[in-house]
């Protein structure tokens, strides 16, 4: 499919032979991956000729193979070479960072008449459809990065209404209550709460709707976006010290490994610059990371993760207020000022009549019984949230994790032939519980740096893939060191130093100590204070704390007994699976594999000491014991990545499915 798009790319600089479009229409359209398939496509060529191949039998357009089956055979076709697509900037997620740097490549192109060829490669089934997020938008970076367009992009609230039929709408009301267990709640007043937490000006969107937006903004610049294609594998140089690009995922692979009749081999995507934008605990960039020691070379701790469950609903006029705002603590996570659960509330309303609610849940928390998504359910009963939803509708449902270890978190961003962007650097301010400003304000800067390192220097245009339609093999990779540079220099760093401590002051000393330290970096020291504190020790003297480290013996705690749904207001899992729209194939390998030689601790570990946390933790209802032999049920997983951070000894290793596999978010 991939290679009908690089055909169709050829075919607009008139390079196209007729073999080649023959042999490209023997490959399966786009329709026929899914009905719900995405609505991106990169360049008109490529449109005529998939939609020219429609109306036929997808049978018909199968290339006829004469490979074996024999996975170990010379022949087989997970043995063929793949064939490679060369661009001056790949980049690996369609979200807002990867997004908004496509853009600026874009818009720097045309501002100084030399174009770089950019592509995005989105796994979702369309841009959007995996992107999840509370979403109060702080719109500074938005509206810096939309400043560079012709129009100005004063006017992308209603732009985004026009193209997406989603509101921005204005914060109006802004409330942070602390709930009690017995149906009370006390308000903190706006003063008392450090600026971060202040919303004035910003606005209630749909993040999976802006990218949307961002998507068709991309692509009318001259952006490539490819998709429902995942990047299964980083591409390194022979010497393995720099990064060449990517490959797609094979598609086509039975569940016992086999090469079925749809069988596609994967296509490498070659970039001068491969940006990877892809997201909390990325597969990509958690690889490159560990590959380059880049934690330690960043002088980073490890990062610590919380997990976001959210539900959208539509509500009935008398209780829609729009542009209020309210976050919690207290009930049910906190139940005194020494609690250590980190983690808080979030409701928001959308206009027209939407309330966007959700729970997250520090993933350092340590009683295994806790279960993240019926504590969301039994969050809703509290009479402060309830009465916001009674008489309404469920429409969607979600989960994705999110960075919360901030500045001392981040690692070395740049590597040779490539960098990391947005949250898989972890560009989010817990504090001020937002990451997508950060996120687009790291794609920004990522591009003017790539941008002025690959036209800079004698002969700089005629070296572009742009130009040239390869990368030149005599040029060595690149580590950009000037983005790294750049954000050190922005406002994103300043942010998150200044709340740098905040998130282990909750660890430390529990609810009460973490708001008390919180309010004093907030209007006191303004993060100028010249300590830090550090992350301390797992279980083991001299082990770092991980999440999964946090996790203690079930025998230190009781199970939990939480309410039966009632279908009304709450809801068992599996019913809300549904809202999520989540699909993958039966019949493939199953993406969430044991690491081979941590296989013996889901039954002799996890469940024997921890209780088997990750049957309470998942919150798409993948794993499960039955009989004491854990059984993975991939094809329901939202990809939260979730089961990466917390399953004790981290003894998963998520690596994507088939491309456009996963949830189908519309208004996340």
């Amino acid at each position: 499919m991939l290679r009908c798009m690089h055909l169709a790319r050829r075919a607009n600089s008139g390079s196209l032979s007729a073999v080649a479009l023959t042999e490209s229409a023997q490959y399966r359209s786009y329709s026929s991956l899914s009905n719900n398939r995405a609505s991106y496509r990169s360049g008109n060529a490529y449109k005529q000729l998939c939609v020219g191949s429609t109306s036929h039998n997808n049978n018909d357009f199968r290339l006829k193979r004469a490979f074996s089956d024999d996975v170990s055979s010379e022949d087989s076709p997970m043995n063929q070479p793949r064939e490679a697509m060369h661009y001056d900037v790949v980049i690996v997620g369609g979200g807002p960072a990867g997004l908004s740097a496509a853009i600026r490549l874009k818009q720097l192109s045309s501002e100084k008449d030399i174009d770089l060829s950019v592509c995005v490669l989105e796994k979702g089934s369309e841009v959007g459809s995996h992107i999840l997020s509370g979403n109060v938008f702080d719109t500074k970076a938005l509206e810096e990065l939309l400043s560079y367009n012709e129009d100005g992009g004063d006017q992308w609230t209603e732009a985004l209404l026009e193209s997406q039929d989603s509101h921005a709408t204005p914060v109006s009301e802004d409330s942070f209550l602390v709930l009690t267990e017995s149906g009370g709640s006390y308000q903190i007043p706006n003063m008392l709460l450090p600026s971060q937490l202040h919303n004035d000006g910003n606005y209630i969107i749909s993040l999976s709707k802006l990218a949307r937006y961002l998507g068709e903004m991309a692509e009318n610049l001259g952006v490539e976006i490819y998709p429902g294609f995942a990047a299964d594998e980083v591409l390194y140089s022979d010497d393995q010290k720099s990064v060449r690009g990517v490959a797609t995922k094979d598609m086509g692979i039975g569940k016992e490994g086999e090469a079925k009749d749809t069988f596609e081999r994967g296509v490498e995507l070659l970039g001068r610059q491969t940006l990877f934008a892809e997201g909390a605990r990325g597969s990509c960039s958690e690889s490159i990371i560990s590959k380059y020691n880049l934690r330690q070379e960043g002088g980073a701790s490890n990062q610590h993760y919380g997990l976001g469950i959210k539900e959208v609903w539509e509500v009935q006029e008398e209780n829609f207020k729009p542009g209020f705002v309210q976050h919690t603590l207290g009930y049910p996570l906190q139940s005194s000022v020494t609690d250590k659960v980190y983690g808080g509330s979030f409701l928001y309303h959308q206009e027209p009549n939407l309330v966007l609610c959700g729970l997250v849940v520090g993933l350092d928390y340590e009683n295994p019984y806790l279960n993240p998504y019926k504590e969301f359910q039994r969050w809703k009963t509290h009479p402060a949230i309830k009465s916001h939803l009674e008489g309404g509708t469920c429409i969607q449902y979600g989960a994705r994790v999110l960075n919360e270890g901030g500045y001392h978190s981040l690692p070395k961003l740049t590597f040779p032939g490539g960098m990391l962007l947005g949250c898989s650097a972890g560009f989010l301010n817990a504090v001020k519980i937002k990451g997508s400003h950060c996120a687009i304000k790291s794609g920004t800067i990522a591009a003017e740096s790539v941008y002025s390192s690959l036209t800079s220097g004698e002969n700089a245009e005629e070296k572009t893939v742009a130009s040239t339609g390869e990368i030149d093999t005599e040029e060595a990779p690149v580590e950009v060191t000037k983005y790294a540079e750049s954000m050190e220099k922005s406002w994103v760093y300043d942010e998150l130093k200044e709340v740098r401590n905040c998130h282990e002051a909750f660890s430390r000393w529990g609810v009460g100590g973490g708001l008390i330290y919180t309010g004093i970096a907030a209007h006191i020291t303004k993060g100028k204070e010249p300590w830090t504190l550090p992350t301390p020790v797992g279980r083991n003297a001299g082990e770092s704390k991980t999440d999964s480290k946090a996790t203690k013996p079930a025998k230190d705690f009781q199970p939990i007994d939480y309410p039966v749904p009632d279908g009304i207001l709450t809801f068992d899992l599996l019913t809300n699976l549904q809202r999520s729209g989540t699909y993958h194939d039966d019949d493939q390998p199953s993406h969430l594999r044991i690491k081979p030689d941590l296989a013996h601790i889901p039954e002799s570990t996890s469940l024997q000491v921890y209780a088997a946390p990750e049957s309470r933790f998942c919150p798409a209802g993948v794993y499960e014991y039955v009989d004491e032999k854990l059984v993975i049920n991939a094809q329901n997983c939202i990809h939260c990545k979730c089961c990466s951070i917390k399953m004790p000894e981290e003894y998963i290793d998520w690596t994507v499915p088939e491309g456009a596999g996963g949830p189908q978010y519309q208004v996340m």
